[in-house]
């Protein structure tokens, strides 16, 4: 049995020693394990976003809408209202659905009405893309809003457009994307954020809203932001000071010490009655009454 052993020991010294170089070669120091799983694709470092908050857009550029019709982008912000954006492509079937989708979804349970408190203005990035591909869109979005008709029907439009106003908006929103293959190899597809955005009515950036799943409270505090408060009630206004929005988280917070300050107010206000109501001398009830 002795001498069945050492030959074994003899192979397996002889086998650690062969796959020890190979193994040292693979996870020296200089690239520990797991190094290449933790590096983000090159695309990816230029398909984020920059926020441009206040900046303002290219209002000047020309688009075509979902008619086929030409149009400035300037058209869709003379309403004294604010915008609610977003830029995707038509041909897209993974993340762009779910924009649209979470940003109707939202607009829905908002309490507000498109072309009458805000109206919507979804841009694709991709030059290819068609009016048709826009009509289509559009009458998906406007099912998803539960919205037909006019003032809804004119106040949502998809547009399409030259590489030029593309560039220009997308530039103007902080909205980098790059081209990727596709399933084909074909470089027809894009890499970019998810992401929404409100701009006031004179065409300036106010916000930005990240994700794909989109608070109704968000969004509608977003849209009384951007229209300057001439929406919204007492409540909202009351709700808006006790929340703050963060840029790097893109959604509204709970403002403590705001609500704190106003719990001493009221506090306060509740003390200074008190004593003034028992400051007050009682009247003196006549004799025999």
């Amino acid at each position: 049995m002795i001498r069945l052993r050492v030959p074994i020991i003899v192979l397996c010294a002889l086998t650690l020693a062969l796959i020890a170089p190979g193994a040292q070669a693979q996870y020296s120091a200089d690239r520990p394990v797991g190094t290449s799983a933790q590096q983000a694709p090159a695309w990816q470092k230029n398909a984020g976003i920059e926020q441009k908050l206040n900046g303002a857009l290219p209002l000047a550029d020309s688009f075509k809408d979902e008619s086929g019709s030409d149009v400035k982008l300037r058209d869709f912000f003379s309403h004294n209202r604010p915008v609610m954006m977003a830029l995707m492509y038509y041909n897209c079937q993974m993340l762009c659905p779910q924009v649209l989708h979470g940003m109707a979804s939202a607009l829905r349970q908002s309490g507000f009405n498109v072309g009458h408190d805000y109206d919507v203005v979804v841009a694709s990035i991709d030059p290819s893309d068609t009016p048709a591909n826009a009509a289509a869109e559009k009458q998906h979005f406007l099912s998803m809003i539960d919205a037909s008709g006019s003032p809804a029907s004119d106040s949502v439009h998809f547009l399409t457009g030259p590489q030029n106003s593309i560039t220009d908006l997308a530039q103007a929103t902080g909205f980098h994307y790059v081209r990727v293959p596709g399933p084909d190899g074909r470089m027809t597809q894009f890499a970019h954020s998810s992401v929404i955005m409100i701009a006031t009515p004179d065409g300036r950036l106010s916000k930005y809203l990240f994700g794909v799943d989109y608070q109704p409270r968000d969004v509608r505090l977003a849209l009384i932001q951007a229209s300057t408060r001439h929406i919204g009630t007492l409540s909202d206004l009351v709700l808006l000071y006790c929340c703050s929005y963060s840029p790097t988280q893109g959604r509204y917070t709970v403002a403590v010490l705001r609500i704190l300050g106003l719990a001493g107010l009221g506090s306060l206000l509740a003390v200074i009655a008190m004593l003034w109501l028992l400051s007050k001398k009682p009247k003196a009830t006549p004799v025999g009454a």
